[in-house]
C-alpha cells in the first residue's frame, strides 16, 4: 500500500498557470486567479460602500440643517474646519488680546532684566579688551621717545598693558593678597564665564522673540478698531519682524 501512495505521487503532474502570450507581453504580466480574487473583492466592497451611501443619500430629509454644513469647506478635495471668529464678541478679543500683550510684555521685562544682571556680572571684559583702541603719548625728544617706559607712565604692571579695563596700579597690587590658582580652578571659571555667556546669548535671542511677539500682538490689536480707517499692509510679517502697516492720516478735531 505504502509503495502505491509512492507511485502515485510521483505520477501527479504540477499545475502551472500559463504565462502571457509573447503577443500580448506589452500588456503586463497575465493576471492569476489570486490577483482577480483580490481585485473582485476590494471591487464589491466599494459597491457596496456606494450603494449604503446612495440609500443614505435618498433617505435623508433635503431641508435637514446640521452646522457642519456652514462650519466647513472644502479645499483641493479635503474637508477643513472653518475658524469660528464668532464665538467671542470684539470687546472680548480685545480683552484677551490685552492680556496676552500685559502677559508678554511682563515676560520681556523678566528677560531684560536677567539680561542687565548678567551683562553686569560679565562686564564683557573678553570685547573690551579685544578692542582696537590705541593710546597715544606725546614726548619732546626723540631720546625720550626711545627710553619711554608705558607701564612706568601709566603706574601698572607689564602685564598689565594689555587690559583696556580694570588696569590696576602698583600700589594696589602691593597691597593686594591674590589667592594661589592651579589649573583646576583656572579651567572652573573658565567654564563658569562660558556658561554664563551662553546663557546671556539665549535670554538675548528670547528676548527678541518676546518683543516681535509684542509688536504683532500690538498691531492686531489696533487692526481691531472699528473706529480708525482700514490701513495698507505694506509688508507681511515674518518669523523675525512684525508686518507694517501705513494707517491713513486723520486730522483730529
Amino acid at each position: 500500500m505504502s509503495s502505491w501512495k509512492k507511485v502515485s505521487k510521483t505520477n501527479q503532474h504540477v499545475h502551472r498557470e500559463r504565462h502571457q502570450p509573447e503577443s500580448r507581453v506589452h500588456l503586463g504580466l497575465l493576471e492569476k486567479k489570486k490577483d482577480y480574487r483580490q481585485r473582485a473583492i476590494d471591487y464589491h466592497e466599494k459597491q457596496r460602500t456606494l450603494k449604503l451611501l446612495k440609500r443614505r443619500a435618498l433617505d435623508r430629509n433635503p431641508d435637514e440643517f446640521y452646522f457642519h454644513m456652514i462650519n466647513s469647506h472644502v479645499e483641493d478635495g479635503e474637508h477643513k474646519e472653518l475658524e469660528k471668529d464668532d464665538e467671542h464678541t470684539p470687546d472680548q478679543i480685545r480683552l484677551m488680546q490685552s492680556q496676552d500683550i500685559r502677559y508678554v510684555t511682563t515676560k520681556r521685562t523678566i528677560e531684560a532684566r536677567k539680561i542687565n544682571r548678567l551683562q553686569s556680572q560679565l562686564h564683557l571684559l573678553e570685547a573690551a579688551n579685544q578692542s582696537k583702541n590705541t593710546h597715544v603719548f606725546f614726548v619732546d625728544t626723540k631720546k625720550e621717545a626711545k627710553q619711554f617706559d608705558v607701564a612706568k607712565q601709566l603706574d601698572t604692571h607689564p602685564a598689565m598693558l594689555k587690559r583696556r579695563i580694570n588696569r590696576l596700579r602698583t600700589a594696589t597690587l602691593k597691597n593686594m593678597s591674590l589667592p594661589e590658582m592651579d589649573e583646576a580652578a583656572l579651567e572652573k571659571l573658565t567654564a563658569e564665564r562660558d556658561k554664563a555667556y551662553i546663557e546671556l546669548e539665549k535670554r538675548i535671542d528670547r528676548e527678541k522673540e518676546l518683543r516681535v511677539i509684542q509688536q504683532k500682538l500690538e498691531i492686531k490689536r489696533h487692526l481691531l478698531n472699528k473706529k480708525e480707517s482700514k490701513p495698507e499692509r505694506i509688508k507681511p510679517s515674518t518669523k523675525n519682524t512684525p508686518p507694517i502697516y501705513r494707517w491713513k492720516y486723520e486730522r483730529k478735531r
